[in-house]
């Protein structure tokens, strides 16, 4: 890839709305707990993950294939706007945190100097949209099935937020 500013890369964008409100959303989205039952595209489980949620801090989790192979990915926290907005650098990781080229993996590197970006937008009526900017140009996002794979960890999001409404 050429050496282009962020701006000028066209950059994975997930949108979805969920039936519950930005709290049960933000809270799915933020607690281990929850982050287990949802990291990963569908068929994977994520046995380990470690939080750390303060600007500064960072996440660890281990997503396992459906035929056992595991794979980390680490998350640094850059910026939290409690119910709003994270800011953060995700990249895969071993299962001490530290970094992992992506060509060791065959996927096209992040866009220098490019965050992920979570915003949590209270639609009213109950409705949260939730806005998902990847660090990743969208052409490698497609090519690598990275985009294929957020949209189903979404919907296993949905389902975990679905439960969290149920029970509350």
């Amino acid at each position: 890839m050429t050496e282009k500013a962020v701006s000028e890369i066209e950059r994975m964008v997930i949108t979805r709305i969920f039936d519950a409100p930005r709290e049960l959303v933000w809270k799915a989205w933020t607690d281990p707990k929850y982050i287990m039952q949802w990291w990963g595209p569908k068929g994977f489980t994520a046995p380990v993950c470690k939080m750390d949620f303060r600007v500064g801090g960072k996440l660890l989790c281990c997503m396992r294939s459906p035929d056992g192979q595991e794979g980390w990915n680490a998350v640094e926290y850059y910026e939290i706007v409690p119910y709003e907005k994270i800011v953060s650098l995700m990249y895969f990781s071993d299962a001490e945190g530290n970094k992992i080229d992506p060509a060791q993996l065959g996927i096209e590197p992040a866009i220098e100097g490019a965050y992920d970006v979570a915003l949590f937008e209270d639609l009213g009526n109950g409705q949260t949209k939730l806005t998902f900017i990847g660090n990743e140009p969208l052409e490698s996002a497609k090519n690598s099935g990275q985009l294929e794979g957020w949209i189903e960890i979404l919907d296993k999001l949905a389902a975990v937020i679905g439960g969290l409404a149920q029970a509350k």
